[in-house]
């Protein structure tokens, strides 16, 4: 299996790119994001590849480094998420901002990408939710957060909270982080109304 190519920028086509490897010509189908990265046509490149083999027809996906081809994989086993909807995910985000939205359960973000409506970003949130942390760069508390708004389990003033900031137009994802600080610096006998309030603050910064 071809697990990576040094060569140079032949050509290019709308989701693919032709590296030339000593005379031999390989295509290699990217994300939007990784072609947009590469240099100019005769110009040296390398990928990481993920080498797909079927009956019919061998097929090399390129990416801009491991972790990116680690996530093109993991997105995969969520049922419905082929590798085409994943090179679309992998598209409008890096891997790292792209860890920190599932971990942070935002569905929205995900939902940008072409071809994953709703219920695939709803399938990838929940699926990949406990693989996502150890690559995001996000607050372990805004995450653990979300996880438990997610799963009904935070305090009801904190819920409170959250929703009260949503409910004044700003993003769940905003919400939950200011909410999340106001609890740290108010602690764990806060109300509702303190929540908020501090909250407020928080996003006022």
């Amino acid at each position: 299996m071809i697990g990576k190519l040094r060569g140079i920028i032949d050509s290019y086509g709308d989701d693919w790119v032709i590296i030339d490897v000593g005379g031999v010509g390989y295509q290699v189908f990217c994300s939007t994001r990784t072609l947009q990265a590469l240099p100019q046509p005769g110009e040296a490149a390398t990928l990481s590849i993920e080498t797909y083999v079927r009956e019919d027809v061998i097929r090399l996906y390129g990416f801009a480094g491991d972790v990116e081809r680690e996530w093109f994989r993991l997105l995969q086993t969520v049922q419905g998420v082929g590798s085409k909807v994943a090179l679309a995910v992998l598209g409008i985000m890096k891997p790292g901002d792209l860890a920190t939205a599932i971990a942070l359960q935002d569905k929205a973000l995900i939902a940008r990408a072409p071809g994953v409506g709703k219920k695939v970003a709803e399938r990838i949130v929940a699926e990949l939710r406990d693989k996502a942390p150890a690559y995001s760069s996000a607050d372990p508390a805004v995450i653990g957060l979300q996880a438990d708004l997610a799963d009904k389990r935070a305090p009801q003033p904190v819920a409170e909270a959250v929703s009260a900031l949503v409910n004044l137009g700003y993003a769940q994802v905003q919400a939950s982080a200011a909410v999340a600080a106001a609890a740290r610096g108010a602690g764990e006998a806060a109300t509702t109304e303190q929540l908020i309030r501090l909250g407020l603050k928080e996003l006022a910064r």
